[in-house]
């Protein structure tokens, strides 16, 4: 895998780990929660979403409000899952399956349906980088119910990763759509689509501002930018390379979940993440 695509996944995992912490620290928020960060999102990146505009100026046409309105539809199934899912089951649990469950499915799509051949090697890489994903997740969850709910939450969470992940690719690939305007227009339509629903619980909006403004504020900043470099990392590589890389995130989740929220089972954690650096190393190595 090239180098710059290495570093960039590497730069967003971190990212990745970090706001999807403060978003469990967030999980009674619901959608209101989405709609928030979502909102802010859009604020905080129009001027650089202007910025790429005048310097990339796009091609202006149906593609572009097409690929944003597809890629925020997928995006807001994808945010409120997830928060559904933290909010009924553990973060070791819900967390991996989703990572894991959305680069299996991609590598699978990438090369069924696009053609693309990453080789033994990168096959190799792809599939440790999932075992360790999975080592890590499938421990103590709480309770039967609570492991069902975080099983359950992280798998509909993992398909509708892998289904963004392919057709933001294929946005920034084949229609040469800008990474920063593509997410923008995604924080965008989800802010729009989940509107509806926000605006009409003003005492549940001023609730989650005032206990999770912090969470709302860093998942706000840090989870565009993570996405961005990551859209930007599928221009260096193909998606059944970058997506099982960018699962570096669950490493780094486990480890402050563990040191942060307190969560137990410190040895699976270290096990898994061996598994997954193993993976990555074979990533990186492939042709």
């Amino acid at each position: 895998m090239h180098p710059i695509a290495i570093l960039l996944v590497a730069i967003a995992a971190v990212c990745h780990a970090v706001w999807n912490l403060y978003a469990k620290r967030a999980a009674d928020g619901g959608a209101v929660f989405v709609w928030l960060n979502s909102a802010v999102s859009t604020v905080l990146y129009l001027p650089v979403a202007i910025g790429a505009s005048l310097l990339y100026p796009p091609q202006w046409s149906w593609v572009l409000p097409g690929a944003m309105l597809v890629t925020g539809i997928l995006h807001s199934g994808y945010s409120v899952a997830l928060q559904r899912g933290y909010q009924h089951g553990d973060m070791s649990v819900v967390y991996p399956l989703a990572r894991g469950t959305g680069p299996a499915l991609s590598v699978a799509f990438a090369v069924v349906v696009l053609g693309e051949r990453p080789g033994v090697i990168g096959l190799i890489g792809a599939g440790a980088v999932i075992a360790g994903i999975l080592i890590i997740g499938l421990g103590r969850a709480g309770g039967t119910g609570k492991l069902a709910a975080g099983v359950g939450y992280g798998l509909i969470t993992g398909t509708l990763i892998a289904s963004y992940t392919v057709w933001d690719a294929m946005s920034v690939g084949a229609l040469a759509i800008s990474p920063i305007l593509l997410d923008w227009g995604n924080n965008l339509t989800r802010t729009m689509l989940l509107s509806p629903h926000s605006l009409r619980r003003r005492d549940e909006i001023r609730r989650v501002w005032r206990r999770h403004r912090t969470a709302v504020l860093v998942v706000a900043t840090i989870a565009p930018a993570a996405y961005i470099l990551v859209l930007f990392a599928y221009r260096y590589a193909p998606i059944s390379f970058v997506a099982p890389a960018r699962e570096l995130s669950i490493v780094i989740g486990g480890i402050l979940a563990w040191l942060l929220l307190r969560e137990p089972q410190a040895g699976r954690r270290i096990t898994g993440a061996a598994v997954v650096l193993l993976g990555v190393i074979a990533l990186a190595a492939a042709k």
